[in-house]
């Protein structure tokens, strides 16, 4: 099973959702905090279920 590489679109729109945007803009993703990371993956997790219940 190959996995799919999240677009930098869905990313850079949760980052703002969850207020590290300013943080990946300023330093990077590298910047982010784990947890923030974590929320971002968790988040886009939540997207991609609702997407396939459709």
């Amino acid at each position: 099973m190959s996995g799919t590489k999240m677009s930098d679109a869905l990313k850079y729109e949760i980052a703002k959702e969850l207020g590290v945007y300013d943080t990946v803009r300023r330093e990077g993703w590298g910047g982010v905090s784990s947890r923030d990371c974590g929320n971002i993956v968790t988040k886009a997790i939540q997207i991609a279920e609702r997407s396939l219940n459709k």
